[in-house]
């Protein structure tokens, strides 16, 4: 490629909120950019950038000649490299200190490019939704546009949205903690534009505070407020799945564009010249070997994501629940999984479950998602697993920990009728009885039934003609008309 070609190519640089599920969710986005003709700049933190390197071996961010790694310093102290960093320090952190540094790193790519002419200038940011605070300063003061993608539902982006309409009717924070242990918090919410029936313990829980400088509370509603400002908004979501928010934010936002599910337009690309994984994790594949022993539909698959942590109490007691269930499961027990200690399980669970169990520290999940033998998930609802399940038609147990995956668990529970809830104090009779009903029962059939439409749903949007393959087509001409 000569210079004059890499100068005529849009450049977007892509940072996502250095966490897992944000990482993953913008690294496809920017492989999709990048094969309709995107010069990618990819930024993580250099605490990631060091955990890629580690989990993937020292080459893997090697990129390609127009598909680039770059680090900015995440302001934190030096902490374990295996382990999800504090969300509210690196919040807080985002707030504060990384405006100077993303700035300083735009200035060197656009005096690259006018120096060496081996990259082109920046002509585009695509910024996680959950950076926009200090990224739509850094837009403008280069003079770029700017795509806000928020990697989370519609739904979640929504209630995000209205903890400022929240704050203002009194209803958080509270003066006093006690009221969201009792009942306070089951309040139905009929004042939200395009949803139903959502109750405050749906919304994101940062509202359970008592201190109005929450910085995770603050956080949520700073980084929603400049949404506006976007060229577009970008949503990991596709339109059938949530036709009235969407509709109502498309009537409080200037361009609201669904692009999901991302890794159905991947799929269509099969040789991405990018090969890396997307895990700051090592993924153990020896469960695929064992999963090819299992029955088809006959697994329950467990993981409960990147952050999630559980008591040890909680830890045993979901054990035993799959353990009195006597169905097969692979259960991914995370190296910082417990709160405070490592993962141990009493030896007579060990010795009731070997015959028909798995256990690994991490995996590459969305294999294990679309394995055949794999029949049912027991999540988080964190929004890339609920959409990963959807589009390998898995139905779900849902144990949303915090954050957006109240809402997320909410939906599919109530709205899409693909997942059954489990009560947050984990009991293992009811972990037993909702496996049961998950994998053998009449609910358990419906959910799966139900799943296998929507899948079919998520393949029409990302099909030749689909709304969310027209709206990504929309998308990138729009981010290249603007190129400077």
């Amino acid at each position: 490629m000569d210079s004059t070609e890499v100068a005529t190519k849009p450049h977007a640089v892509c940072i996502p909120l250095p966490a897992q599920s944000h990482i993953k969710a913008m690294l496809k986005f920017a492989k999709l950019l990048h094969h309709r003709g995107f010069h990618i700049t990819f930024v993580n933190t250099e605490f990631n950038h060091k955990r890629f390197l580690k989990t993937l071996g020292s080459n893997s961010l090697d990129g390609l000649p127009d598909f680039q790694f770059e680090a900015i310093p995440d302001s934190l102290p030096d902490s374990n490299e295996d382990t999800t960093q504090d969300v509210t320090l690196l919040c807080e952190s985002v707030r504060k200190n990384f405006l100077a540094p993303f700035h300083t790193l735009l200035a060197k790519l656009n005096n690259d490019a006018i120096e060496t002419s081996s990259n082109p200038p920046v002509t585009c940011i695509v910024s996680d939704g959950f950076l926009s605070t200090f990224t739509i300063t850094a837009a403008e003061e280069i003079g770029a546009p700017i795509v806000l993608f928020y990697t989370i539902a519609a739904c979640s982006f929504m209630g995000c949205k209205q903890l400022r309409a929240v704050v203002k009717k009194g209803l958080a924070p509270r003066k006093d903690e006690s009221c969201f242990t009792n009942g306070y918090l089951d309040t139905v919410i009929d004042w939200i534009p395009g949803m139903r029936d959502i109750r405050l313990r749906d919304l994101p829980t940062f509202l359970r505070t008592t201190n109005s400088d929450d910085i995770m509370f603050n956080f949520i509603m700073e980084e929603t407020d400049r949404a506006h400002e976007a060229s577009a908004v970008v949503l990991h979501t596709f339109d059938a799945l949530e036709p009235d928010v969407l509709d109502a934010l498309s009537s409080m936002l200037p361009h609201v564009c669904t692009v999901g599910p991302l890794q159905l337009h991947l799929n269509q690309i099969p040789e991405h010249p990018l090969k890396m994984g997307y895990s700051l994790w090592k993924e153990e594949t020896e469960c695929l070997e064992w999963l090819n022993t299992k029955a088809p539909s006959s697994v329950v698959y467990v993981n409960f994501g990147s952050i999630a942590v559980v008591t040890p109490e909680q830890l045993v007691e979901f054990g035993w629940g799959l353990a009195n269930s006597k169905l097969p499961f692979f259960w991914v027990i995370r190296p910082d999984l417990v709160i405070g200690e490592s993962a141990i399980l009493p030896p007579e669970f060990v010795a009731e479950t070997k015959e028909r169990s798995l256990i690994a520290g991490w995996c590459p999940q969305e294999q294990v998602l679309n394995h055949p033998s794999v029949g049912g998930f027991l999540t988080h609802s964190g929004w890339n697993s609920t959409v990963e399940s959807l589009t390998a038609g898995v139905p779900m147990l849902c144990w949303p920990f915090f954050g957006d995956q109240q809402m997320d668990c909410r939906y599919t529970c109530h709205e899409w009728g693909i997942g059954m809830e489990i009560s947050n104090d984990v009991k293992r009779d009811e972990v037993e009885k909702l496996v049961k009903e998950l994998m053998e029962g009449e609910k358990g059939k419906k959910m799966k039934n139900k799943v296998m439409e929507w899948k079919k749903f998520a393949e029409e949007a990302t099909g030749p003609h689909g709304s969310s393959s027209t709206n990504l087509e929309n998308l990138v001409n729009q981010m290249l008309s603007r190129k400077s």
